[in-house]
């Protein structure tokens, strides 16, 4: 019989920050960028790894991005420009998905934010003032390892004080979920506008 978990592990985009696509697209299409352009540029690989493995800082990572596209919004100063506006929009904080966080932790269990993010990453958890929402942070940047690797998972349950088994990781990524359960983890695929009822069930809430 599978054990209740005992700890939550929890992504931090896509779960508990959401993002208006349409906002940044306004932005995109005034640069004659088709919207999404900028996210998938960023995304792409060779280009995210050395961010989100702390090699790059945020900053110099979305420089990249701006040489880039450079070619394609009319020189380096317009793909800037674009830039310092694509990254003012922060997102928000699902507040649904909070309170799961805040009713797992009430109950006696902790929560470990894991994420892929860059060496910033807790300068933007402050600024929507969740420094003390979480136990621990598991950041690829700082652990150096990206989720789904298994050291990663290792680190994270570490973090918390609690073996893989025992660990539910709730993730909006296929990827991130067949990973952590190849670790040895339970997890959970969110999507968005889920009440979270399974994963509440699975620490008794």
């Amino acid at each position: 019989m599978t054990q209740r978990p005992t700890a939550l592990l929890i992504d931090f985009d896509g779960v508990l920050r959401t993002f208006d696509p349409s906002i940044n697209a306004k932005i995109e299409q005034r640069y004659g960028l088709e919207p999404g352009t900028v996210l998938d540029t960023a995304l792409e690989w060779n280009r995210l790894l050395p961010a989100i493995t702390g090699r790059i800082t945020r900053p110099e990572w979305l420089a990249t991005v701006a040489d880039a596209l450079a070619d394609r919004v009319g020189g380096p100063q317009r793909a800037a420009e674009l830039m310092d506006e694509w990254v003012v929009y922060p997102g928000v904080i699902d507040p649904d998905v909070l309170r799961f966080v805040r009713d797992v932790r009430a109950a006696g269990h902790p929560a470990c934010l894991a994420t892929n993010a860059t060496v910033e990453f807790r300068e933007v958890l402050a600024s929507f003032d969740l420094t003390d929402e979480f136990d621990a942070v598991a950041n690829s940047a700082e652990i150096g390892v990206h989720k789904p690797a298994k050291e990663f998972f290792a680190a994270a349950c570490s973090l918390v004080g609690t073996p893989p088994p025992r660990c539910l990781l709730v993730d909006d990524t296929d990827r991130m979920i067949r990973g952590a359960r190849a670790a040895g983890l339970t997890a959970y695929r969110y999507t968005p506008g889920d009440d979270l009822s399974y994963a509440r069930r699975a620490f008794g809430l």
